[in-house]
């Protein structure tokens, strides 16, 4: 898709013009995708709703820079991704991780409810499902950021990877390796688990 025929484009040249209802559609719009994608590189939602709320703050205050290069999403997620590599970079951050372990933040975790909706399955099945979700969500965490991001973005968000390439700041080939590595490194801990 071609920037001209991305409808959040001409949302954001309106919030340009100041039209706030325009801003208001693309935070509804894109607020759960974008917590989502924080959470998975932070593993607490309190601190992936403040970073949307940082990246939301951001484009609202770049509007009068932004230019229409690419999808509306894939600047949003450029925008996203680095507050949250910043986010993980902090040492503050790493000494909590050690702490609190892979799964800290479990609770109140978006799309948390997902699992919960049984699909006539019995309460054993549920509760390995839900096992499942909480181990996978823990190897992910365990991913480098990179590696993290580039996964989120095109296998979650759906992003050509041209689009992760624009959305990171690298090669379409470092996108493939990074994905490619995420890939062997997630089924490698899954077989451990397992």
């Amino acid at each position: 898709m071609k920037p001209d025929d991305d409808p959040d484009v001409q949302l954001m040249l309106a919030v340009q013009r100041d039209d706030r209802a325009a801003f208001e559609a693309l935070f509804l719009k894109y607020v759960h995708q974008v917590t989502g994608f924080a959470f998975s590189f932070v593993g607490s939602r309190m601190r992936a709703e403040e970073l949307v709320q940082e990246t939301f703050l951001h484009v609202y205050r770049a509007r009068r820079r932004y230019q229409p290069r690419a999808r509306f999403a894939t600047w949003l997620y450029r925008i996203v991704t680095n507050l949250c590599l910043s986010e993980v970079r902090r040492r503050e951050h790493r000494a909590m991780q050690r702490q609190l372990g892979p799964t800290a933040g479990g609770v109140g975790e978006p799309n948390a409810g997902t699992v919960a909706d049984t699909g006539g399955r019995s309460s054993e099945e549920n509760v390995l499902a839900q096992e499942d979700l909480r181990r996978m969500r823990a190897a992910v965490l365990q991913l480098p950021p990179q590696q993290r991001a580039a996964l989120w973005l095109a296998r979650v968000e759906g992003f050509s990877y041209e689009e992760v390439a624009r959305s990171l700041g690298c090669s379409v080939s470092a996108v493939k390796s990074l994905i490619h590595r995420a890939t062997v490194s997630l089924r490698g801990q899954w077989r451990e688990d397992t």
